[in-house]
């Protein structure tokens, strides 16, 4: 079965930006991507596939792309 989508909890809620290693390959989650997470915990990103540099370790590599939101999902109340 393909992956195409991927959620926070499916990643088991990563709090650093780095690359980790998953069942379908390699992915790579970066500051942003975990901001987005932070503010809409259920925000699901599309897999998206990436070429590996020369020399890299064997494996598929992955990034996160585009990204969908519940309609009705709100950032957590936040004071000032």
């Amino acid at each position: 079965m393909a992956v195409n989508k991927i959620t926070w909890d499916r990643v088991g809620w990563v709090t650093e930006p780095g690359r980790y290693m998953y069942t379908f390959g390699w992915l790579t989650i970066t500051a942003g991507d975990l901001e987005i997470w932070q503010q809409y915990p259920q925000a699901a990103f599309t897999l998206l596939a990436q070429h590996p540099e020369p020399g890299a370790s064997a494996g598929e590599e992955f990034h996160l792309g585009a990204f969908d939101i519940a309609p009705d999902a709100r950032p957590p109340f936040t004071t000032h």
